[in-house]
């Protein structure tokens, strides 16, 4: 079959609907990846989807080709993504979450699970090349059944979750799927909740569900002023990202939120290896350091970071986007929800939560800032820069995952996004002018080998 091979990302399958995904993409992968998992001995394969409007026709061509391929399919419906990975931890060992994360309301994609680990990279090159070919395997015995995984999902966070006393909070699901199950578990664990578009709404009305945007907050931050909760927090699309908001409306962004998590970890995982992306502060590691672990910088992209987890036996992981995935208590999946209450637990052993989070060591930077490009033109990029650049000491690089460059008082990144066509940037200084000077030595490169580069601030 004619795909387009610019679906196929470095850690999911995400394009725009119906233009480079249809039907027959949807049930193409239930035919490949079925045919995979039965070679891996994988009879069962869980399916849900976000609540994007294209999600259930999607949905149901994915299930067709699942059971066309021989696998018992268990449909958990309309879920969050970490709902799905739930399912995929609890009921069977594969999963395919329909989603389009936080991408614009016209795109879709899939997140997949397969015998435990989230696939990337040459895996899902190799599923692109089976669709392709169209040389799957198909055989009867395929059948579905449905089952809802909320309570059993609710009930496993409630026995996890101890609030030292109640909370008041505010909760933004900015009419993502999170909006169905969020808040409910919240309260569950003890918190009074204000919410603001709990309503799942795949035209995403009110703004997009995307909290690492600074202007997906606006509502969130002006709720919070004109009420009388301690916290409020923000859920991207599919559920699976946190963004948290202070009283007094700050924004505690994912670096320092992970200062608090592996503070809390460490007290019980002594001289754990904590794992963060490059687009994180300079101030973690040592904070790390300080509660007693070991830090690890690593690629960006949520199956990367579980893969890595993974291998170096890490309790606690996160990303700059929101993405965080506890090992300890939990299973090692990104989620948003979780999160949000391991967050709470933590935080009600004070008296006031958002002091304990403005207390969290701070610098000064910028959001993640993005230069828009043409599809396939960031790698090359990115490739041409590690190649040039030289900078003096005291200055380090790395380029694990694009150009990061770190200075005694900050640090500037450049790499490229693997799942749209730009350029993700990210400057930090320990003061107001070492950012200023960090941002415009990086800049000044980048126009090297790109002269015309516009710098977008919070570009979707």
């Amino acid at each position: 079959m004619q795909l387009s091979a610019s679906i196929f990302k470095a850690y999911d399958i995400r394009g725009i609907v119906p233009a480079t995904i249809d039907e027959a993409v949807a049930e193409a992968l239930g035919r490949a990846f079925g045919t995979v998992a039965r070679s891996e001995g994988e009879a069962c394969v869980a399916v849900g989807r976000d609540g994007r409007l294209s999600g259930a026709s999607l949905s149901a061509a994915l299930v067709r080709g699942l059971v066309a391929a021989g696998v018992e399919v268990i449909d958990v419906g309309m879920v969050t993504t970490p709902m799905l990975y739930f399912a995929a931890s609890t009921l069977c060992s594969s999963g395919i979450q329909v989603t389009g994360s936080h991408n614009p309301r016209d795109y879709n994609g899939f997140k997949m699970v397969m015998a435990g680990r989230a696939i990337y990279g040459e895996e899902i090159q190799a599923l692109r090349r089976m669709m392709e070919a169209e040389n799957w395997s198909l055989q009867a015995g395929g059948q579905v059944r449905t089952v809802d995984v909320f309570e059993a999902y609710r009930d496993r966070i409630v026995g996890d979750i101890k609030l030292a006393r109640p909370m008041k909070i505010v909760v933004d699901s900015g009419n993502g799927i999170a909006g169905a199950s969020a808040p409910a578990i919240l309260r569950a664990i003890g918190c009074e909740v204000t919410e603001l578009y709990s309503e799942v709404d795949g035209n995403f009305p009110n703004h997009h569900p995307d909290p690492s945007k600074p202007e997906n907050l606006r509502d969130l931050i002006a709720a919070l002023r004109a009420g009388d909760a301690e916290l409020g927090l923000a859920f991207d699309g599919d559920g699976d990202r946190l963004g948290i908001i202070t009283r007094e409306g700050n924004n505690i962004y994912p670096d320092r939120q992970m200062m608090l998590f592996a503070r809390d970890v460490l007290s019980r995982v002594p001289g754990g290896t904590i794992l963060f992306d490059v687009k994180c502060s300079q101030r973690l590691a040592p904070a790390i350091e300080a509660a007693g672990g070991q830090p690890l910088m690593y690629k960006t992209g949520h199956s990367l970071i579980k893969a890595k987890m993974k291998e170096v036996n890490s309790p606690l992981g996160g990303e700059m986007s929101g993405h965080m995935f506890f090992k300890e208590r939990w299973f090692g999946f990104d989620d948003g929800t979780y999160a949000g209450c391991r967050l709470l637990e933590i935080l009600s052993r004070s008296p006031d939560g958002s002091a304990v989070l403005n207390d969290l060591p701070s610098s000064f930077s910028t959001p993640e800032l993005n230069v828009k490009c043409a599809e396939g033109e960031p790698h090359a990029l990115v490739d041409k820069l590690v190649a040039t650049a030289r900078f003096p000491a005291p200055a380090i690089v790395n380029t694990i995952d694009g150009l990061r460059v770190d200075w005694p008082d900050g640090f500037g990144l450049i790499r490229a996004s693997n799942t749209t066509p730009v350029l993700v940037m990210r400057f930090e200084g320990h003061t107001p002018e070492a950012l200023h000077r960090i941002e415009a030595e990086m800049l000044a490169l980048l126009r090297t080998v790109k002269p015309g580069a516009v710098v977008d601030e919070a570009a979707h």
